[in-house]
């Protein structure tokens, strides 16, 4: 079947036709029910390539990853639950996933991908507040390109954005440690340059100032949000433990919680016995390893499928809405660890 055959019995032009399958420009309703119904009467399937060459789309939807050496990203929770999210969308829109991995100290011309055509839109994940960074952005919004945030906030920038109440998480966290008795509970936190770690060192003084709990900056630690970081503090851990000026961890993801059990774990010091600690994420490693850790559940696959809906589904819009902002709530989960 061809194109002309279905602007016949649809009585239009072969013009028309092309409009309303390839979704461009306004069109009257009648229109473009009666065009849809000849083509589905004749069996009619436009060439997806054709299509993508007339609208001038690539059909791709890019996804920003970092590049981390000697790091297998696929396997790591956090990325592969967005990962799926975003995919989920992406097919159910006829979009496919194309991954472009950032070098750390590489440039970060995000607007090529859009100018060379390679992307209709773009998700960036692990995105950090550094100035080339923010250059980059700054390009996407400067030159219209539909872009969206997963997990990073510029709150002074209206970007398109999808993250998750980490303030919220790192207070229950706290907040449940201290009901145990806890008055000594130091934090694992991330780097600065994001945002989700600012949110939990809020969270985590919130928690503290709500139980009469000064806050002591000694308590605070800094990993990488990776488990080797998280081993690499236990000797300071440890030493605080024995000391009794820790009682209790937050870590500002299971990862380093992880990192840590193990790390005290040789020291003979054991999580849920002689120290209690909450990790971040509900990981799949959090809820395999002995003791089981106690945590907090991000709904990381709903973040991804919302950016991507957000960029590539219509129907997903809400036109009378203001925000450019979804923040999406978590949950603390007890196990054995506190």
């Amino acid at each position: 079947m061809s194109r002309k055959e279905v602007a016949k019995l649809a009585g239009v032009s072969e013009a028309t036709v092309s409009r309303v399958l390839n979704n461009v420009g306004p069109m009257k309703e009648e229109t473009r029910k009666r065009v849809l119904q000849a083509a589905a009467q004749l069996g009619y399937v436009p060439n997806a390539l054709a299509q993508q060459f007339a609208r001038r789309k690539s059909g791709n939807i890019g996804v920003v990853l970092p590049f981390v050496p000697k790091v297998h990203l696929f396997s790591t929770y956090y990325f592969s639950e967005i990962l799926s999210g975003i995919g989920e969308t992406a097919k159910r829109c006829g979009y496919d996933l194309l991954l472009i991995f950032r070098e750390p100290d590489g440039a970060r011309d995000y607007a090529k991908l859009f100018r060379t055509q390679k992307i209709d839109a773009c998700i960036v994940l692990g995105s950090q507040n550094v100035p080339e960074e923010r250059a980059a952005l700054a390009e996407l919004k400067e030159g219209g390109f539909p872009f969206c945030l997963v997990n990073q906030r510029y709150d002074e920038e209206q970007y398109e954005t999808v993250d998750a109440d980490h303030f919220d998480g790192s207070k229950e966290a706290v907040r449940h440690l201290v009901e145990q008795g806890k008055r000594k509970v130091a934090f694992v936190n991330g780097p600065a340059q994001y945002s989700n770690s600012a949110d939990r060192l809020l969270g985590y003084k919130a928690a503290l100032s709500e139980a009469s709990i000064p806050y002591e900056e000694q308590l605070v630690y800094v990993g990488n949000y990776s488990r080797k970081s998280g081993y690499e503090l236990a000797g300071r851990m440890a030493e605080g433990i024995h000391a009794g000026c820790i009682d209790a961890v937050f870590a500002g993801n299971d990862r380093m919680a992880i990192g840590l059990i193990q790390g005290l774990r040789e020291l003979e010091l054991e999580a849920g016995q002689h120290y209690a600690l909450v990790g971040y994420d509900d990981s799949d490693g959090s809820r395999i390893i002995s003791p089981r850790l106690s945590t907090v559940a991000v709904p990381f696959y709903e973040m991804g499928r919302i950016a991507a809906a957000r960029l590539l589904d219509s129907s997903s819009r809400n036109p009378s809405s203001d925000t450019n902002l979804d923040i999406l709530p978590v949950s603390f989960i007890n196990r054995e660890t506190s």
